[in-house]
């Protein structure tokens, strides 16, 4: 009898303890942590991220005192330990340079993989002006030391001009659930925009040249003075990033301003549809055509201003990647978040305690 009941104990603590731990497995699943970064992490802006092979690449907008090429690159084998590993362009090409002669930098890399290539979007302009564009690269790899890497310019994309509501920067692209390509953009003006690309090419799709309207900021009744060089409503809403989750699309933006080092006030806004087009809500109901958005990352004491965000979906679990100013010296950093996905809705990690995840 003491040996049947010594079993029965020790097989009721054994799925006790299976039980403990499936649920901690479960519970620590819907905790984002952070990940660690350190090497070349600092004057990263803009991240992009995607994986070749066994590394990392991290494509951004250069930053900091010493500027050697556009569009630098970083890489990794671990997502922890990070180094300069080149630049896209050495410098601005010729063809940018006769299209937008006021053009100092290029801007916002978004990498992405379809039709067998990867594909680099990205922006030029001048500061507070909607003169811009939107460029194209692909290459068939990553990996600089592959028979196979070039970069191959397919040129613009599609531009802004004066007349027009809308700035053609901050491009991402997103495949939807039937492999179609979308490239959502923009920045001030009358906010998020987004056009249908043709597969094949990589450029605007001739079967469908509607503008959507995805996201934008809903002007005050009284709005305040807009800071010096910053057009429209300074109430900004930019840096769209796309992607798929279970049955809805979800849309990552940047809230208000950047690049201002302690005093940039940046934060990550979420939303989600049905459709890749819209319309997008928030978790509270509201659109983000009205102004509507879910708050993801707000600055802290030790990280200020976190914005620029892009998101890599993998399948040991997906990550955010997006700049922070540091809290004393002002200077961008690279931070690194896994996302846990809480009812439907995503939850991150920022150093030093993230209020939006409370």
């Amino acid at each position: 009898m003491q040996n049947k009941a010594a079993v029965f104990f020790r097989f009721l603590a054994i799925c006790l303890l299976n039980v403990a731990l499936a649920y901690g497995e479960k519970n620590q699943q819907n905790v984002p942590q952070v990940i660690k970064v350190e090497g070349d992490v600092e004057y990263v802006h803009d991240p992009s991220i995607a994986k070749d092979g066994d590394t990392w690449y991290l494509f951004g907008t250069a930053n900091g005192p010493v500027r050697d090429g556009e569009l630098p690159i970083r890489c990794s084998q671990d997502l922890h330990v990070w180094k300069r590993c080149g630049n896209v362009f050495d410098k601005i090409p010729e063809w940018i340079r006769k299209e937008s002669p006021e053009t100092k930098e290029l801007w916002a890399p978004d990498i992405s993989y379809f039709n067998g290539e990867y594909h680099l979007y990205y922006a030029f302009s001048a500061f507070g002006k909607n003169t811009s564009g939107i460029a194209l690269l692909t290459n068939k790899t990553l990996n600089t030391k592959s028979p196979d890497f070039h970069w191959v310019d397919h040129g613009l994309v599609l531009r802004s001009r004066l007349e027009d509501d809308f700035n053609a920067i901050d491009p991402n692209l997103v495949l939807d659930e039937k492999g179609q390509p979308w490239l959502s953009f923009g920045s001030f003006w009358t906010g998020i925009k987004m056009r249908r690309i043709d597969a094949k090419t990589g450029l605007l799709s001739p079967e469908d040249a509607k503008l959507y309207s995805i996201a934008r900021r809903k002007r005050p009744d009284n709005p305040p003075a807009n800071p010096p060089g910053l057009p429209g409503d300074w109430q900004a809403v930019e840096a769209p990033f796309i992607i798929r989750h279970d049955d809805f699309y979800y849309l990552f933006v940047s809230f208000d301003l950047c690049c201002r080092g302690t005093k940039s006030n940046y934060k990550t806004m979420v939303a989600r549809s049905r459709s890749v087009t819209g319309p997008y809500v928030d978790a509270q109901g509201t659109p983000m055509l009205d102004g509507g958005g879910t708050p993801l990352l707000l600055g802290n004491s030790r990280w200020i201003g976190p914005g620029g965000e892009s998101v890599l979906q993998q399948k040991d679990g997906d990550i955010i990647v997006f700049h922070a100013y540091d809290g004393t010296t002002g200077h961008a950093y690279l931070q690194i978040s896994t996302i846990a996905w809480v009812d439907d809705w995503p939850k991150v990690a920022l150093e030093g305690g993230n209020p939006a995840n409370k």
